[in-house]
């Protein structure tokens, strides 16, 4: 095998595949990114496999000799970031003596711009192959509506092991829409974009999607150059693939009944808030400040004469904190209170000027919505005032 590629497109394609490296794995193949090369195509491509998490990426290059190899993950991803920009030729050859005998007996040598650098290697025939999900229905996304969908719910998964289900992302595929969910109990997310081509028939289909495996998605989508081509998702029994321009991430999906979420939406609401959102931000980030002190809790005062909210902290033994904003309001006066984190997290992916707050009463969910554009719906817990 031989090839000559751009130092950048090695180093971008190996910082991405990597993060599906596991940090201790139980098998020494899997330390390894897989590198294949195409003559024919001038392709190569890039593996890595946790055995739950998978993703391979794809570059141009002028191959001059395809093959396969495995090389040591973290090694080349260390040396090609530190080499200086230009091409960079890869060759393998039988290892010399004295090479060791850890790995297959192939030494794979990188020659920048001056010097070379060589690791020891391993042959492709151990790496395990990528799930491939066959016969079952194709549903084709928008890159923009995907990661739309993935910046308005990952941020509301829950990172306790021990309620798994709720560490990943509910995606739910109806007729022509695509819905994102994602709750830790103590918020809720839901996002709804529009899929590019609507399923066949009217069977609805769910999956629940870790958010590890998402976040890595998410990093691809953002380095794809082109949002034009649909991304390819398929799912089965336990395993979901995302597939687009040569790329491909493929995860295990997690298992257990997700909460039915859409029964804990309120239908009507007491009262309507309708407030700047960098305004209420910037606001909620000077208070955070006295916050931090006791609780991370918030109060909201809702003034309906003076159409304003004023918002406030006071940290026993440290100092106190209050500051008016103007909102318009229907309904009466509350007091309400939240964990200003959550508050915080939730309005600064809402994507608006401006947002809706739609609440009832004191202690019930509260709905934050924002005023056009993307269907989002950022449900928030507010906590008991205590005096």
């Amino acid at each position: 095998m031989k090839l000559v590629c751009a130092q950048s497109d090695l180093s971008t394609n190996l910082s991405l595949v990597s993060r599906a490296v596991p940090s201790r794995p139980n098998h020494p193949i899997l330390a390894n990114v897989l590198l294949q090369a195409d003559a024919e195509t001038n392709q190569v491509s890039l593996t890595a496999f946790d055995l739950s998490l998978g993703i391979r990426t794809s570059f141009n290059a002028e191959v001059l000799e395809g093959g396969a190899i495995a090389l040591p993950a973290k090694l080349l991803v260390d040396i090609t970031s530190r080499l200086p920009e230009g091409e960079i030729t890869l060759d393998d050859e039988s290892a010399l003596t004295g090479a060791g005998s850890s790995g297959e007996g192939l030494i794979v040598t990188l020659t920048p711009k001056s010097g070379y650098y060589q690791v020891l290697a391993m042959g492709p025939e151990e790496f395990p192959e990528l799930p491939i999900i066959e016969n079952t229905e194709v549903i084709h996304l928008t890159t923009a509506a995907l990661i739309e969908g993935l910046r308005g719910s990952l941020f509301a998964t829950s990172a306790d092991e021990t309620k798994q289900v709720l560490t990943g992302v509910h995606l739910t595929v109806k007729q022509d829409t695509l819905e994102f969910a994602a709750t830790d109990g103590h918020r809720l997310a839901v996002v709804e974009t529009s899929n590019e081509r609507p399923l066949d028939g009217t069977n609805q289909l769910e999956v629940t999607v870790p958010a590890r495996a998402l976040r890595e998605l998410q990093r691809m989508l953002a380095h794809s150059a082109s949002s034009d081509e649909p991304v390819a998702l398929h799912f089965d029994q336990g395993q979901v693939v995302f597939a687009w321009q040569n790329q491909r991430l493929t995860s295990r999906t997690l298992e257990g009944q997700y909460p039915a979420y859409r029964q804990l939406i309120p239908r009507q609401f007491e009262r309507q808030v309708t407030i700047e959102r960098r305004q209420f931000i910037s606001t909620l980030e000077r208070i955070a400040v006295l916050a931090d002190q006791k609780n991370n809790i918030v109060k909201l005062s809702i003034d309906s004469e003076a159409q304003e909210i004023i918002l406030s902290c006071e940290a026993q033994d440290v100092g106190s904190g209050r500051e008016p904003m103007p909102a318009q309001i229907s309904g009466e006066n509350i007091e309400i209170a939240f964990n200003i984190k959550y508050l915080m997290e939730g309005l600064k992916e809402l994507p608006s000027s401006e947002i809706q707050m739609h609440l009832n009463q004191s202690l019930t969910p509260v709905i934050f919505t924002p005023l056009g554009g993307l269907k989002m719906t950022y449900l928030a817990m507010p906590v008991q005032l205590r005096n």
